[in-house]
């Protein structure tokens, strides 16, 4: 079992590490004029998207193994991973998120400014801070 946790931690902070730098590319391109950076960061955040994707893949199989393999989070007094649960919802929502925004920058139908993006750049970290304060102290 520690093996799949740790590996579950592993594909978690890596996926994260794609969510939270994806924004801040969308923030370089909402801001961009020139064609040629402008491409080279489209190619970049195409790369990372599908990198990501491929991430969270792992990701949310390793952490169904260990709550319905190994009854991680399962019986009574266990609403902290029903929560967690929530919120991994809302991460994949996210993910798909980033994924729809990409198209917008690729059909060069982008509408929203770079400060829009950096308030969007914070979602991953307040969705990550619950998520590890969830599992760390188990609230309820």
């Amino acid at each position: 079992m520690l093996w799949i946790k740790s590996l579950h931690i592993v594909f978690v902070v890596s996926w994260f590490a794609g969510l939270f730098y994806l924004p801040r590319i969308f923030v370089n391109l909402a801001q961009e004029s020139e064609t040629l950076v402008h491409t080279r960061l489209l190619g970049m955040a195409r790369r990372l998207y599908r990198f990501t994707t491929i991430l969270s893949v792992p990701a949310v199989l390793l952490g169904l193994w260990l709550y319905l393999g190994y009854g991680i989070g399962k019986g009574p007094g266990n609403g902290w991973m029903h929560a967690k649960l929530g919120l991994v919802v809302l991460v994949i929502g996210y993910h798909h998120a980033c994924g729809s925004l990409l198209k917008k920058f690729e059909r060069g139908a982008n509408t929203r400014s770079h400060t829009w993006y950096r308030w969007f750049n914070e979602v991953p970290v307040l969705l990550l801070l619950a998520i590890v304060v969830l599992v760390v102290v188990k609230p309820f």
